[in-house]
């Protein structure tokens, strides 16, 4: 037997294909780690685990996902909204068990935990269902996100502790921040914002993050400013954690299983929005299913080891794109990179000031931030606007998975609300001599009698249940009539509730003596009114008729037989 055919054609153009991405590959991952190193530093910081964590999660969340995920050229790491909930996951966990290191037990299984969900939702087809969050949900949740990472950078921007607790009391404490100020700490901040800003009109080749960070690192280190520093970051491979679950307070897993929903779901969005972006560069499709195992996987691992949860990281993945990163080794490649600095420029790192890694965040804080949704508020309809509004402050100011959650349900309850009045203004009522014109019925014999009374429902849209209780008013209003010709021609969808609100209008109507009749009847309304056995129980397939002109003949002959 044969297997598939194979020519020696095709085997060198597969190997033509490998050597002439291979040098893409190399260049876009040794890009994309380099801009990756600055920002996995500033993430563990800003997490209080410490910088060497961040590095854990972009080492292992970076290989894995490229290698199992559903987007060839994505990067992954932690990133800033991620990093946001895991420092309320820190915070909270900490103030139950004394202390951030007395904390790592669960926030090690809270990583884990979250990376299983994202794989659960991989293989249960939850990523194609990402794309119905609504855009104004996602608007006001990233700009929440840009705005809580800029607050928590106010205090170590001067060389402070950020008070504990997230935005509230960073806002109360505000006040302090001009009685304790570090000059030298607010300068560091300021000239590394202004050399990641300016150095892109000098040259793009090197990645102005990466700059600042060495040179006010060496800066400081020189003038020997009294700024407070990373410190020591641990060198060698990262230990295993994964256990200790005897260690782990028992009113924690209420918080465990909390925070692990909301990094998975979180994480699965900030994914597949950066999947969305590469495709959109690289002119291919990804595979939404696939990318959240990838992620799911690559966090299970990094989590094992203390390491950041994470996510697809948007300027990264460009930044491999644009370096010329084709396939899933350039992520692999950016992980070694990454690793190799761990293992070998610990100490060098120790130096980095916290100020200049708080200047770094606030770019990525900036960069976050939704101008265009937030620019075009006034110019959108007010539910849309309202529900951005609502979710960035409730990211802001309370949770960020209430936040979410929030925005679905007011975004969804305020369309079927604008859809329901949608549908009721495609509602006309009108006696079917009303309709002789308009459909060509002149050549008809239509008695006078008859004409009087009928009377027409035609309803366009969809019979849902934010219209079904307006429907049954709508039918109980009618005039006395003989018959009641329900037009759904342009009904392209009957739900549940609609359906049960069609069979009792029926019934109320035939209370009456009216007879009721349905014309134009489309597949999934017609389907799901016999699966249900509306028809024949409620109205026999007799009445019920595939459109308007064998209506009007039954009707006819029906009436003659009176």
């Amino acid at each position: 037997m044969r297997g598939p055919s194979c020519d020696a054609s095709q085997v060198t153009s597969t190997a033509l294909d490998g050597k002439s991405t291979l040098k893409g590959d190399i260049f876009g991952g040794i890009t994309a780690g380099i801009v990756a190193l600055p920002l996995a530093l500033a993430f563990g910081v800003s997490s209080g685990l410490g910088a060497a964590y961040g590095l854990y999660g972009a080492i292992f969340i970076g290989f894995f996902a490229a290698i199992f995920g559903g987007t060839a050229v994505q990067i992954s790491g932690p990133t800033g909204p991620m990093t946001v909930v895991t420092a309320a996951a820190v915070i909270g966990m900490a103030e139950v068990m004394g202390s951030n290191e007395a904390a790592l037990p669960a926030l090690v299984v809270t990583f884990v935990l979250a990376g299983l969900i994202q794989v659960g939702m991989g293989f249960s087809g939850v990523g194609s269902l990402i794309k119905f969050i609504p855009y104004p949900v996602v608007s006001g949740f990233m700009s929440g996100i840009g705005v809580i990472i800029i607050l928590l950078q106010l205090f170590p921007a001067v060389g402070l502790e950020s008070p504990k607790g997230g935005t509230v009391p960073v806002i109360t404490h505000i006040g302090e921040l001009f009685a304790n100020v570090n000059l030298a700490a607010l300068a560091v901040t300021a000239i590394t914002v202004i050399i990641i800003y300016q150095f892109p009109r000098i040259t793009k080749a090197v990645p102005s993050a990466l700059v600042a960070l060495l040179a006010v690192s060496m800066g400081t280190y020189a003038l020997d400013l009294d700024v407070p520093v990373i410190g020591d970051i641990p060198k060698g491979f990262p230990a295993f954690l994964f256990g200790g679950f005897s260690e782990i307070a028992s009113s924690l897993w209420v918080d465990i299983f909390k925070f692990a929903t909301a990094l998975a779901a979180l994480g699965a969005i900030d994914s597949l929005l950066t999947s969305v972006v590469a495709d959109n560069m690289t002119k291919t499709r990804h595979n939404s299913n696939r990318e959240l195992i990838g992620q799911g996987v690559g966090n299970v691992i990094s989590g094992a080891f203390g390491g950041l949860p994470g996510a697809g990281a948007t300027m990264r993945t460009v930044v491999n794109v644009n370096a010329g990163g084709k396939t899933r080794l350039s992520g692999a490649i950016h992980s070694v990179l990454l690793l190799a600095v761990l293992l070998g420029l610990g100490t060098l790192a120790a130096h980095i000031p916290k100020p200049a890694l708080a200047g770094i965040l606030f770019t990525v804080g900036y960069g976050i931030l939704d101008f265009r949704g937030l620019r075009h508020m006034k110019k959108v309809p007010r539910t849309d606007a309202a529900v951005m509004v609502v979710v960035l402050l409730v990211t802001v100011f309370f949770d960020l998975l209430t936040a979410v959650g929030l925005g679905v349900v007011m975004a969804t309850f305020l369309f079927m609300k604008r859809m329901s009045h949608v549908v009721e203004d495609g509602v006309e009522l009108e006696r079917l001599s009303a309709f002789k014109d308009e459909e060509n019925w002149s050549d008809e014999h239509i008695p006078a009698s008859l004409e009087q009374s009928v009377y027409v429902k035609r309803i366009t849209g969809p019979l849902f249940f934010g219209f079904a209780q307006s429907f049954q008013q709508i039918l109980q209003e009618l005039p006395d009539v003989h018959y009641v010709i329900l037009r759904l021609k342009r009904v392209p969808f009957v739900d549940q509730t609609g359906a049960y609100a069609l069979e009792e209008a029926i019934r109320v109507l035939e209370e009456r003596g009216v007879t009721v009749m349905i014309s134009g009847l489309q597949e999934q309304p017609a389907d799901l009114l016999r699966r249900l056995a509306i028809i024949p129980d409620r109205i026999s397939e007799e009445r019920t008729f595939s459109n308007f002109e064998e209506t009007i003949a039954w009707l006819q002959d029906h009436d003659a037989k009176k």
